[in-house]
Parts: structure tokens; sequence; C-alpha cells
């Protein structure tokens, strides 16, 4: 019987579907069928299909990369920031629509049985860019720079596509020109290696580098910037997975990192600093145009009556919360001027909520609602909730979180008056504070991070919240002293999960460093003593879990090795502590849908989740 990769690997890459022409990849157009013969022609036929690889890889829910902010309640919340940064050790939800995160995290995930785009098994996108590259050489009126300059970005996507498969099905079918129906040992063919695809990554992406100006050439369109920074992501993931998943040839992928950084060091970007360490960080998440910021090197654009988002709508409203493993990794500043982790701090206290962000990192209070900060309150003045406390939790009225830690990085209390699906802020894909990350923890990783790297690297960046500098030799975190790598690595991994958090980063950071058994530990949120149960602040809406008329969400408690009693976040659902696991041999990578594999058998599974066989092997 003949096989093949999936019929909906085919749906949509055998007929030759373009985006009718725009300047703008912003608008999703009408797609046509277009006769083959009159196309490829002009800049403005390259420039229209080029626009429909846009629109294709930001498509909402779909693929899982491009994404920012989307319009519709449903994909917002699906492939928002929120749920997407759910599925690591930095957020816990409870909503309905982002609980297949929660499911991620914990190791209980479904998989996926019917349509395989729920599971990113979908390949129209690298379809429409192998038709483009198999054609743009068509235009012959056009010159070579301006052919390639579209070329390349396709190839940037291509690599990009192919980084994000690898990353979520490890081997995947490698396929570099267009198929069609008689196309049958591809369309039937098992899955090709790893090491094969993401040599084939690395080549694209650096021949897009070399493919794309430096310069801006249209309306946020791809440059050598992104692809440098796309390189260096690449670099790094591949790199430091490879080492620590034992799979060897690592240098090189390294390697490609540094390279990539050091170009892009000098290409004139920089970190975002008006030297007001209070706002510098937020404002780039809260910022309506993104154009003239220069540590934005790519970014998804907004615009009233063309492209608009809702993140702000749900930033606040969802049963969901950071968690205190995440809050805990940001650094206390005690009075001596030093900057500690909590178990070294002298001065660190939780005996309040407002105590907890007193003295901290200033990126903490830029990433979740403060309780008592000013700042913090400011965003909701005009708001009814303004006038009560936070943080709010359990029962409480208004935009009660599971944690007691609210996420505020993308929230801008004007964008959220707009109503619904008006929000035009920008969405940053690439910044220059990952390159300056993605450079110091390579060096790092290849033994070269000197003083002067974290000067010109991690400094820069703590800089700009007025934070004390990190050296080479910092003292080892206790919560990180059985993890077996340096301290150094620890602040540096620090750094980038307080820099980048809701970035869409985290979870494959643990994913490439092996560090799945974090996702195992209990997910805990602020502390809560049995005392504060009967606190004004919360208004007497908060029950105790395993209580007598608990009622409806109560909180359940843990109390922790410290002494101290905490939110026991996921306590008496399907996410709770007792049903969590992480199996290495089988967690680090996604399962294909079994809807794909019935229909080739010799893509085979990965280890250890279902093939669809074994209910008929009982027969």
């Amino acid at each position: 019987m003949k096989k093949t990769i999936g019929k909906y690997m085919v749906v949509g890459m055998v007929a030759l579907t373009m985006t009718a022409c725009n300047d703008s990849f912003l608008e999703r157009t009408p797609t046509n069928n277009l006769n083959d013969a009159m196309y490829w022609k002009s800049e403005a036929d390259l420039k229209a299909y080029a626009n429909g690889i846009y629109n294709e890889a930001a498509s909402n829910g779909t693929y899982k990369f491009m994404v920012g902010f989307h319009s519709d309640s449903y994909s917002v919340k699906i492939t928002g920031p929120y749920s997407m940064e759910a599925m690591s050790d930095n957020f816990a939800t409870m909503d309905g629509s982002q609980t297949w995160a929660a499911a991620v995290a914990a190791g209980i995930e479904n998989q996926p049985s019917g349509n395989p785009s729920y599971g990113s098994w979908s390949w129209g996108l690298l379809r429409r860019i192998n038709v483009f590259l198999e054609n743009y050489n068509r235009a012959t009126s056009l010159s070579e720079t301006v052919r390639q300059r579209y070329a390349g970005e396709a190839l940037f996507f291509r690599a990009w596509f192919y980084l994000y498969m690898v990353q979520t099905y490890g081997d995947v079918p490698l396929i570099t020109h267009s198929l069609g129906t008689d196309d049958v040992e591809e369309l039937y063919g098992p899955r090709t290696s790893r090491k094969e695809v993401m040599k084939q990554v690395l080549d694209d992406i650096n021949t897009a580098c070399s493919y794309l100006p430096a310069e801006k050439w249209g309306d946020n369109r791809l440059t050598k910037g992104a692809a440098l920074a796309l390189k260096a992501r690449i670099g790094l993931y591949e790199g430091t997975y490879r080492k620590y998943h034992k799979l060897g040839d690592e240098a090189e992928f390294l390697n490609a990192c540094v390279s990539a950084c050091e170009e892009l060091m000098g290409m004139g970007y920089e970190i975002y600093d008006t030297g007001n360490p209070a706002k510098d960080y937020t404002a780039l998440f809260t910022t309506d145009d993104l154009d003239p910021n220069k540590e934005v090197i790519f970014y998804r654009k907004y615009e009233s009556g063309l492209k608009r988002h809702r993140i702000c709508g749900y930033a606040l409203n969802l049963r969901n919360g950071g968690t205190k493993d995440f809050v805990d990794d940001f650094l206390c500043v005690d009075a001596d001027g030093v900057a500690r982790p909590v178990a070294l701090s002298h001065d660190y206290s939780n005996d309040t909520p407002e105590e907890e962000f007193t003295n901290r990192d200033p990126r903490l209070s830029q990433t979740f609602l403060a309780p008592g900060n000013a700042a913090a309150a400011a965003l909701f003045e005009d708001a009814a909730h303004a006038k009560r406390t936070f943080p709010r939790i359990g029962n409480m009225n208004g935009w009660p979180t599971l944690t007691g830690y609210h996420s505020i990085k993308y929230y801008i209390r004007e964008q959220d008056k707009k109503g619904f699906n008006e929000e035009t802020h920008d969405y940053p894909l690439f910044r220059y504070a990952e390159v300056l990350l993605n450079y110091a923890e390579a060096k790092a990783e290849l033994g070269a991070c000197t003083q002067d790297v974290l000067d010109k690297t991690i400094n820069v960046l703590r800089d700009r919240v007025n934070m004390p500098h990190l050296t080479v030799n910092p003292e080892m975190d206790p919560k990180y002293a059985g993890y077996g790598i340096s301290s150094l690595l620890v602040e540096i991994r620090r750094e980038r999960r307080v820099e980048l958090s809701f970035e869409y980063l985290r979870y494959q950071d643990l994913m490439r460093w092996a560090w799945g058994d974090k996702l195992k530990e209990r997910v805990l949120g602020m502390r809560l003593e049995d005392s504060d149960f009967a606190d004004p602040r919360y208004d007497g809406a908060i029950t105790k879990g395993g209580t007598e008329g608990a009622g409806l969400n109560p909180i359940f408690v843990f109390k922790a090795e410290d002494g101290k009693q905490y939110i026991d976040v996921y306590e008496n659902t399907n996410y709770a502590t007792s049903r969590r696991s992480f199996n290495p041999n089988k967690d680090y990578l996604r399962p294909i849908p079994i809807s794909v594999i019935s229909k080739n058998l010799d893509l085979g599974q990965n280890p250890g989740w279902p093939t669809g066989q074994e209910d008929k092997d009982k027969k």
C-alpha cells in the first residue's frame, strides 16, 4: 500500500497559490490561482508572492514560530505570549483555551489524532517557499540583486520553518523543492535525520544573510540583521541541544552563533535606554510603533484598520499567572549594593506581597504587577479595578490570578480602552538584547566568556535597569548548585530568563539545556499563610482548599522547605504535582499526529509516543 507523509502535507502543496499584489504583508489578501506562465515577470509579482509567505508564516495558530498578537479570541489565547509561556516553568494557567500548554508542561499531553495542523504538522508554508525559490529567477527583467532580496526572504522563512519543525519533532522530511502528485518517493518517504536537516537550515540562513540588504528596503521587510539574528538563534539552539543531549558536533553551531552575533554587534543596533530604569524595559513591549527603535531588529506590525489584536484584553482576565520559581530568579539588590539571588540575599523578604517586590531587579515590576507600586497602579487609574487591592486571587472580583503574580509585560491601558480587537501596538520578534544574550551564552559554552564579553553583553542589559554588573566568577546560587553547570552559566541563563520572558523562548531553552526535569517540580505561587486568608486586602473572597465550605475556586497551599506556605497552583487539578512527569526518553520531542502516521508508517513515531498500531496489535 502506498504510504504518504500525509494528505495534509499534500493539501496546498499541489496547486500553485499566490497572494494578490500588496505593498504590505500586514493584510491577509484573497488567494487566487494565477496563471503560472504569465507570472514571475515583475518585481510586483515577487513582492506579492513573498508577502504571501509572510502572511502564511504568521498564520493564527498553525505555525508557532512567527507568532505575536492575534485578533480573534481563540488564537490570542491559544498561541499568545501567555499560553506559549505556560508550556514552561515561567507561567501557570487554568484558562480553558490554554490548558493544552499546561498539559505539555505537566507531561500529560494528549497526542493529536485529528487535523495534523493542530500539532503544527502542516507543510503549506514550505510548499509556498519552495515554489518561490524555483521560480524567482524567471523575473529576468530585474537585476540579480533585486531578485536575491526576495529569495533571501524565502530562505529566511525556510530556515525558520525547519528550525521549528526540528525543535518540535526532531527528524522530519527534508523537502527543498515543490512536490507534485507524481513525486511518489518523496511524498511517501521517511523522515530525514536531524543532522541533515539542520545542515540545510544553516546553509539556508547563510545564503539569506548574503542575499538580504543591511539597510531598510521596504515596510518592515526582512534585512540582513534579521537573518543574522535568526542565524544566532539557530546556532545557539542546535549547538547547546547537541551538547546537552550528547549528539556531538556542537562547536560548528556554537561558532555560527558567535560569528552572527559579532557581525550584528557592528551593524548599529543598540539597547533601548533613555536613562529611566523604571520604564525603559517595559517600553519595548508597550510602544505603538517599533520602527524607530534601534533595539528591535524585526517585528510584527499592527495598524488601525489593517491588522489589530486583543492582547491587553486578555492580559489580566484569564486564570493564569507567573510562577514563584520564575519570580524568585529576579535578583535582589541588598543594602550593600550587591545583587544576589533570593537564597543568598541579606535583605530579601516575602512577608508581604509589597516586600517581595522591594529592592529587586526593576524588570520584576515591569513584568508583573507590583502590589502597592504607584506606577503599576497607574495602569488602571481610570478603571474600577484601580480602587481594588492587588494581588487578586481566588474568587476576588476583577482579574484574579492563579498565582498572585499578574503579568503586565504587554499591557497598555490606552490600548485596552480601544475595545475588542482594536489594539495596535507592535510585537518584537527579534531584539538586539537576545543577540547579546546569545553571544554571552555561546562564548561561555565554548569556554571563552571573559569579563570583556560580559561587559559588552549581560552588563549592557543590566545598565538599562541600573543593576550591578555580572563578573566571571559569581557566587553559585544554591538553587542551581546541583545542575552540573558553572555559576557563570547559571547567571547567564538567569539573565536570559528574566530578559526574554513571554517571548516564546523559555520552553525551547529548557529543551535544549536538557532541563526537562524542571517541569516536574511543584508549581507554586505567592506566599499565603493561613492567617492571610482573613487579611482584609482579600475582601473575604478567598477560601482554603481542603477545608469545609471551601466553595468555588478555593486556594490550596503547600508548606515548602523554607517553612513558609505558598499557593499550590495545580493542586486538585489534572496538572497537580502527583500527576506531573517528564520522561527524558520521550518528552523532549512532541508526538507526530496519529492521523499522519496512519497514512505513512515509514515516518515512524518519536520514542515513547503511541504509533497508532497498538490497538491493531491487540486484535
